[in-house]
């Protein structure tokens, strides 16, 4: 069967294909979505004239050379916590998930304890016990260790499953051919397995990324001048509350817009190539 036949009957397996009917309230719904989302982006437009929230002196302060390198400041501060996790977590998340996938019943008990735990657990809690729980034992960080640590630990967790599913949608045959020209079973995983893996994964990887920026907000609880705290500190310094939030989120969109985007095309990118193929 090609490959294009086995989409096409995943498909249908999923979902009906919607008839005439199906897509004319398919069209009537979305066109009523849109109509539904214009009137609320229009009634709070309203809402923001009537309240002078759109008047020009306060939104051209944002384009302050001194404005715009704090927010610089945050936003590296921002990118400089979700690189150095992802650097981190995504190595210590693949380690995670070949221990679970071990023979040995101990190693394997371990990552499945350490992977469901930080999965069930918000990073908010994580944070907070860095935070308090652990300097009343004696154990302080610095501010920058205090987001950083939890954020790896987190992600490390959930990119253990984005691994493991990886190794797992390795086609058998794959495996196979490695025993057949006498390859271990170490060696067959290295050059074998894991490289095929890692591509299939590249797309959600990145999409963890994604999670590691937003989850970089946190960084207020700890004081940590990020993006969002440093937001924080000029709605003090301006009085523009609405303004200066909106500014920032615009930030965040565009940066994981742009990381979507690039996943998005990985993906099909790597669709292309296995139809192809």
């Amino acid at each position: 069967m090609s490959a294009t036949a086995g989409s096409s009957t995943a498909t249908q397996v999923l979902f009906d294909a919607p008839g005439p009917k199906g897509r004319r309230r398919i069209l009537l719904l979305s066109i009523l979505s849109v109509v539904l989302i214009a009137a609320l982006l229009a009634g709070a437009l309203w809402q923001f004239h009537a309240n002078g929230q759109l008047d020009p002196n306060k939104w051209v302060v944002y384009l302050r050379a001194d404005y715009l390198a704090f927010l610089g400041h945050g936003l590296w501060g921002t990118l400089k916590v979700t690189a150095l996790a992802a650097v981190i977590a995504f190595p210590f998340g693949l380690l995670l998930a070949l221990a679970r996938l071990s023979r040995f019943l101990l190693l394997r008990s371990v990552a499945v304890t350490w992977i469901e735990f930080f999965r069930g657990i918000p990073m908010l809690l994580v944070v907070y016990a860095f935070l308090l729980a652990l300097p009343a034992f004696g154990v302080t960080f610095p501010r920058f260790w205090m987001l950083v640590i939890p954020m790896i630990l987190v992600s490390s967790a959930t990119t253990a499953e984005v691994f493991r599913a990886g190794i797992r949608a390795v086609d058998i045959g794959q495996h196979e051919a490695a025993d057949a020209i006498g390859l271990s079973r170490r060696d067959s995983l290295v050059y074998v397995v894991l490289p095929q893996a890692v591509r299939l994964v590249l797309p959600s990887l990145i999409l963890a990324l994604v999670t590691l920026l937003k989850d970089s907000t946190l960084g207020y609880v700890v004081s940590y001048n990020e993006l969002q705290f440093q937001g924080k500190t000029l709605v003090s310094i301006t009085r523009y509350l609405v303004q200066t939030y909106l500014v920032v989120s615009v930030i965040y969109i565009v940066i994981n817009l742009l990381l979507t985007r690039i996943a998005l095309s990985l993906d099909a990118r790597m669709k292309a190539r296995a139809a192809a193929s």
